[in-house]
């Protein structure tokens, strides 16, 4: 039997993270069931299961090699190893690898240029009421459809990306999403003026920050692109901070993409993550 696998979040308060990533667990699941590799999501803090706890479990199902994932865009800090380290305090017979993050992978790249594409279809933001829209929570302008007729139409030549990151105390974790954000202007958006850098919080720019560069550069339209995993807190900050630019800039077509999201594309990466390391871990 293989190595179990060990799927590690951050962890939030928000229900609609936890909701996707178990999702995306049950996905994973039926996905490796076929290869009789048993697969566990816990988190680092705020949500449930917890990682001791998803720990517990697979050793008291008799596993006591593992490889640990963490699911996470961007490179990982301390807390994941210290919290491991704990793990194998508790667990003495506990054996474990890590996983790669899944970062810039060419297939990643490719699910945000289908998210900018769909935005790109899709009808202007506008500063009106917000609602929770689909089986997700999904922050949304609500009437977008505007009374004087259909939207100017606007060349890639004259539109602008956003990709928003989450934002770290981590020098490092933020260059990082700059070198995402001209890795995915140099193989997906070649097309459009430009790919800013922005985040959700803790560092500058913030979303604001990166429109109002998009548009002193003379862009008509900009799409924001968030490069997060799932809906939740995060994506609504970010569509919450560019509906809040957009009411003083009405004339810019602001447009926000869909988060990469639960999907067989993603559960791709991480297989290919998980076999990488289990060649490493030595019966």
């Amino acid at each position: 039997m293989k190595p179990p696998l060990l799927l590690i979040g951050q962890g939030s308060n928000d229900d609609a993270d936890s909701a996707e990533f178990g999702r995306f667990v049950h996905r994973l699941r039926c996905r490796l069931d076929q290869t009789a590799t048993d697969v566990s999501g816990g988190y680092l803090e705020r949500a449930t299961p917890r990682l001791s706890e998803s720990v517990a479990s697979l050793v008291a199902r008799g596993h006591h090699r593992l490889v640990a994932l963490p699911l996470s865009l961007s490179r990982v800090g301390d807390d994941l190893p210290a919290a491991m380290a704990l793990e194998q305090q508790r667990h003495p017979t506990l054996m474990y690898d890590y996983a790669r993050p899944l970062g810039p992978d060419p297939r990643v790249l490719a699910l945000l240029a289908e998210r900018l594409t769909d935005a790109a279809a899709e009808m202007p933001l506008r500063p009106r009421p917000l609602e929770l829209v689909g089986a997700r929570p999904r922050l949304r302008a609500v009437d977008t459809l505007l009374a004087e007729g259909p939207h100017t139409h606007v060349e890639p030549g004259e539109t602008a990306v956003v990709l928003v990151g989450e934002g770290s105390t981590d020098a490092a974790a933020n260059a990082e999403i700059h070198r995402v954000s001209r890795l995915f202007w140099e193989t997906h958006a070649y097309d459009f003026m430009t790919v800013e850098t922005a985040f959700v919080s803790l560092t500058p720019p913030g979303v604001p920050g990166g429109l109002e560069r998009c548009r002193r550069l003379g862009a008509k339209r900009v799409i924001v692109v968030p490069y997060l995993l799932f809906a939740g807190g995060a994506l609504e900050r970010v569509w919450a901070q560019a509906l809040a630019y957009g009411a003083g800039h009405p004339d810019l077509d602001i447009r926000c993409a869909e988060v990469i999201g639960d999907c067989e594309t993603l559960a791709d990466v991480v297989i290919d993550r998980y076999e990488e390391a289990a060649l490493q871990l030595v019966p």
